[in-house]
Formats: structure tokens, sequence, C-alpha cells
């Protein structure tokens, strides 16, 4: 995918650094902002990277932007990738796929047949008010930021939008992250198998060339 541009907005915490995804020195020195646009023509694809974490009372704010720029923008839908606590998993929740998706209401009727014969497991309700026995049941997404929030308003407004979701805890999440997008690849197919044969069949993604540095770099020789 190529960057195309950049969403500007003041509810995120201002960042700028290095390309993430160098591939040679000569585009190493590129900068990169807290949120960026990158597309695919061939798929007619269109993603939005976030880096930055918002700046307090202004998550609402940006979902009301992001998905205003969604609808001026002819969007045929919505897809958002995103995490839960795995920590606050239910016992059903613990036996099955650490996968689980969600679908506002226009969306559907477009997509539901399909979703449905991959065999995946919508996300399941659970009591608004956690520990209270009489709390009516709602769709929660406990540690996924702005999931629920941009869920909510796009059912209200009627957005076309697919949520995937996985089980993650703190840590190394590179294999959460390779998980989730072959997730997605079940479903849309951006990238066709390398063979017929599940066991052989590894998907060529390409691994960001900053996931090198993910826990910094190594330790000085002079500490030892």
């Amino acid at each position: 995918m190529h960057k195309i541009g950049y969403f500007y907005t003041d509810c995120l915490v201002p960042i700028v650094g290095n390309n993430p995804y160098a591939t040679e020195e000569d585009n190493s020195t590129e900068l990169s902002t807290n949120a960026e646009v990158y597309s695919l023509p061939s798929k007619k694809l269109v993603a939005l990277q976030l880096r930055s974490i918002f700046i307090k009372y202004k998550s609402k704010s940006f979902c009301e932007k992001l998905l205003s720029w969604v609808q001026s923008s002819g969007c045929a839908k919505v897809i958002v990738l995103s995490s839960t606590h795995s920590y606050q998993r239910n016992d059903l929740q613990l036996c099955s796929t650490p996968f689980r998706y969600l679908l506002t209401p226009s969306v559907q009727k477009n997509v539901q047949n399909k979703i449905q014969s991959l065999n995946w497991q919508e996300m399941e309700k659970s009591p608004c008010i956690p520990q209270m026995d009489d709390s009516e049941f709602c769709v929660r997404v406990p540690g996924g930021g702005i999931t629920k929030t941009l869920y909510d308003e796009s059912c209200s407004k009627e957005i076309q939008m697919v949520v995937l979701l996985k089980f993650v805890s703190e840590g190394d999440n590179i294999p959460d992250a390779l998980g989730l997008v072959e997730y997605l690849n079940e479903w849309l197919q951006i990238i066709k198998p390398c063979s017929d044969d599940p066991a052989t069949s590894a998907l060529p993604w390409k691994i960001p060339s900053s996931w090198r540095l993910l826990f910094g770099s190594g330790l000085p020789p002079a500490l030892f």
C-alpha cells in the first residue's frame, strides 16, 4: 500500500518520526505522523493507521470527525481491526476461538451470509455492569479504545461497519497482529494463499522494518 495523505486532527497526541515501513536507506528518512492514510487501488482499499493516543476527552470528537470523513468520502464499508482484553473472557470464550466480529445493522444484509459461511463467532453480549446479577446485556469491548464508540455511532448513523476483534494480552503482540490480518484475509482475500494445503499456505505478509525495534535496541555492550 502507498501513503496518500494524513488525517489531520487535534484529537491525537502529536508525534513525528521516521518511516516505519522503510525498505531501503533512501526512504528511511521520510517522516510519519500520528494518523496516516494508505491505499491499494487494485483492491479498492484505503487504510487509516493510528500511531498515537487520544488527548483526554477528545476520543468521541475524533470518532465523529472520522465517520463524517467516511460518509463524505463515499466509502462502501468500514472495517475496524481492534482487540479486547483476554483476561475478561467468560468460560465460553475461553474454550473457543480468540476472534470475534460485530456488524452494524446496515451492513448485515451485505456480508452476513459470507461471514456465516466462514463459521466466525459474533461478539457475545455481556452484562452492561459487570458483577451485577440483574444488569442488562449489551456489547462490550473492554480495552478496545474507541472501538465501541465507533460501532455505536455507526449503528445510529447507518454506516456499514464490520469490527474484527481478537482477545489479547499485554506483551509481544506481533503474533496477534498477524493472526488478525489473516482473519481479515479469510473474508476479503487480499492475498491469495501460496498453496491449497492449509499446513503450508503461509501468506507472504511484509513485516514492517520498525518492528525490529519493538522492544528497543539491543543492550549496550558497555553494560557487561
